[in-house]
């Protein structure tokens, strides 16, 4: 096998060396100040289409032609996979309808602020490696919208949603042209085209390949950049440990064969490549020691509102935060280092979204003096009296959720943390050895929800 952790460099700087800036002619006049040389800007075909592409939607929608976007949209958790099919799908979108009759303006919309794109240090490699500007000035972000969801939703010819089962309330009134995600169909927008719902470890893999079967379809293929066939390959690989890992499917290996021979990496080893990737950009994934308790929350966090029966709050606001570090390492990044201390963080984080009911869901490996690690999750829940409910109706819905989560029926165990005798109302912490993450948890705190009165 190949010593990738030498050539994966190698392999970056030999794609670079095809998309360097050309000089600007002598005596031309800079008429864009985006242009200004003092300005590092990303270099490369996918850059600068990325970048012309946000200030179009911009220009279009300040002319009132918002009616002409499309918005590729992924999960608001922001991860390597959400982006990466949404950017990929976004591009197939446009390049392949641009020499019709019906050419189609859409761009990808990463359901996260800007200045949260950092906590994800994956995501931030994987785009300097495709030599996007920086600071993600290419890409266009929720704090960056020029009007709320609600409304501009109405506006727009439509979403698609990639990596997302279902839009959030707040884009509900969007039509929704078409889905592609890798995990359960809930049936939402039946008759949207593509609609491919398929179990894969990246749903990075089931966007390029529909991407790679129409382009293939095409009269004459449009460019490719590598910068984006290298991003798709990054996504892959780090969603399926390098195509070694359990997830792993046929279409994930077919597919990232497929891209890998339109990349500048053609020559190289798929498995090679894919599992260089994979280190890469793990590596980078578990650089996070540095981040605070109000980072890690707000990092990996998902949120909307749910409809409950009750005629006195006829919706609640539900989030859920994945964290990777235990409970007791939480603690320790607040500036008390005090149990309090992480409740009055998460507090000031929940009020800043508006949020009723909080479940953080932290995963960790304990070690023991044998050397062997085994892992071990918690859950914690904490119910708010604010604005949307008052007290009495806290207390009913933190033991409607509680109750529901230590009954849970997919055999999961909740152990109460062992500090729980600590806590205050409307706070509990379990511990479980069960691998349920958000994907069991959120439909649990869901139903319980939607049934309480």
């Amino acid at each position: 096998m190949k010593a990738l952790r030498t050539l994966l460099p190698a392999l970056l700087l030999r794609s670079r060396a095809t998309a360097l800036p050309q000089a600007r002619p002598a005596g031309q006049v800079i008429l864009d100040a985006s242009e200004s040389p003092t300005k590092s800007l990303g270099v490369g075909h996918f850059s600068e289409w990325s970048r012309a592409t946000k200030k179009q939607f911009l220009v279009d929608w300040q002319a009132g032609k918002a009616s002409e976007w499309t918005i590729v949209q992924g999960n608001e958790g922001g991860d390597m996979d959400s982006m990466t099919a949404a950017l990929t799908w976004a591009y197939h979108l446009e390049h392949s309808s641009e020499n019709t009759s019906h050419p189609i303006k859409a761009i990808a919309l990463l359901q996260t602020p800007s200045h949260a794109l950092d906590l994800r240090p994956e995501n931030k490699l994987a785009l300097d490696n495709s030599q996007m500007t920086p600071g993600h000035e290419d890409l266009l972000t929720m704090d960056e919208l020029p009007e709320d969801p609600e409304t501009l939703s109405r506006k727009l010819k439509g979403i698609v949603l990639v990596d997302h089962a279902e839009p959030l309330r707040k884009w509900s009134r969007a039509k929704i042209l078409s889905i592609f995600d890798h995990h359960k169909d809930r049936g939402t927008a039946p008759d949207a085209e593509p609609r491919v719902f398929e179990t894969t470890a990246s749903c990075t893999t089931v966007v390029a390949r529909q991407m790679l079967d129409e382009l293939e379809q095409l009269d004459q293929e449009y460019h490719m950049p590598h910068e984006l066939l290298e991003l798709i390959l990054g996504a892959i690989a780090i969603d399926s440990g390098g195509l070694t890992s359990g997830k792993t499917t046929k279409v994930d290996i077919e597919t990232a064969e497929r891209v890998l021979k339109r990349s500048n990496w053609r020559e190289d080893n798929l498995e090679d490549v894919m599992e260089e990737l994979d280190d890469e950009l793990s590596k980078a994934q578990k650089d996070i020691d540095h981040l605070d308790l109000r980072d890690l929350l707000r990092r990996d966090w998902k949120g909307d509102l749910i409809d409950t029966p009750s005629p006195r709050t006829p919706t609640v606001s539900l989030g859920f935060a994945s964290i990777p570090y235990s409970m007791d390492e939480q603690i320790l990044k607040t500036d008390f280092a005090e149990l309090f201390d992480w409740f009055a963080v998460h507090a000031a984080w929940t009020a800043e979204t508006g949020v009723d009911i909080s479940i953080c869901l932290n995963k960790y490996k304990k070690h023991y003096k044998d050397g062997e690690k085994e892992k071990i999750r918690e859950v914690v829940l904490y119910v708010r009296d604010d604005v949307r409910i008052d007290q009495d109706q806290a207390d009913s819905l933190f033991k409607v959720v509680k109750d529901a989560l230590e009954n849970n029926d997919q055999g999961i165990d909740l152990v109460p943390w062992h500090r729980a005798d600590e806590l205050a109302p409307r706070q509990m912490v379990w511990t479980h050895k069960s691998n349920a993450g958000r994907k069991v948890f959120r439909p649990i705190v869901e139903e319980a929800v939607m049934a309480w009165d």
